[in-house]
């Protein structure tokens, strides 16, 4: 007991919360916190929207059934949170989040997933996540999730915080903290590559037997994962990375 509040406490004074920590108290009255709730369980769904619901500073402002309706109702209806599940059907969870995050509509999104693995966890940070929330604990930790993601906090799970610290200190040994190469699909870095190298859009979508809007697609989505914002950057990256070969033909046209 003593460990596990003492982890709380460090997470709390990091910015991040835990779950099993204190209760938070409730929003200010006439400040509820709007949620959306995006699951493709309706069963689940009315579960959660009941235990939010008993809540004074919640209330349920809609629900999605899939990933584009999620994204399209954060849109309609600005909630300050998204309880997003991570396996949506029409377009993941993690697709949806990042969607949302890059409208820059200020909502936080925070997943539910029964996955606890650090191979979901990283993706879930990367694409804008605020935390996550495993399905078999919503029923205890949902509600302060909630409320911390709301306050600007990361929620996770004392676990969680473990594995993500010690990928992090791994990068650092191996230096290669800031490089996320690695996270990229193969067809992310096919792309990567080919805009580097000065294809456009309709000319990968050719090579690849893709459509343009795939292409932008992929391009954006490794373009985020590299914190990259143009293709100068995505060319100086390739660079780097031995991708391309500085041309040796600087005088020629």
């Amino acid at each position: 007991m003593n460990g596990s509040n003492a982890s709380a406490s460090k997470l709390a004074a990091s910015g991040v919360a835990a779950s099993g920590g204190p209760a938070s108290s409730p929003a200010p009255a006439g400040s509820r916190i709007r949620v959306l709730l995006a699951d493709d369980h309706p069963i689940l769904r009315s579960g959660l929207k009941l235990l939010l619901s008993a809540e004074p500073d919640l209330v349920v402002v809609g629900e999605a059934n899939t990933g584009r309706e999620a994204v399209d109702q954060a849109v309609e209806l600005r909630p300050d949170v998204v309880v997003m599940d991570i396996a949506m059907p029409v377009m993941g969870g993690l697709e949806a989040t990042r969607r949302i995050s890059q409208l820059g509509l200020g909502a936080r999104v925070l997943i539910l997933t029964v996955h606890a693995e650090e191979q979901y966890l990283l993706p879930v940070v990367q694409a804008g996540g605020s935390g996550y929330v495993r399905k078999a604990q919503a029923d205890t930790d949902l509600l302060e999730a909630i409320r911390a993601v709301h306050r600007g906090e990361v929620f996770l799970d004392p676990p969680a915080t473990k594995m993500l610290l010690e990928d992090y200190l791994g990068r650092v040994k191996a230096g290669a903290e800031t490089d996320s190469y690695q996270t990229l699909s193969e067809r992310e870095r096919v792309v990567l590559k080919l805009t580097a190298e000065g294809y456009t859009a309709q000319e990968i979508a050719e090579r690849l037997i893709l459509s343009p809007k795939t292409v932008d697609t992929y391009r954006q989505r490794l373009m985020d994962k590299l914190n990259l914002h143009h293709r100068a950057e995505l060319v100086k990256y390739a660079l780097r990375k031995g991708l391309l070969q500085p041309s040796n033909e600087e005088g020629g046209g």
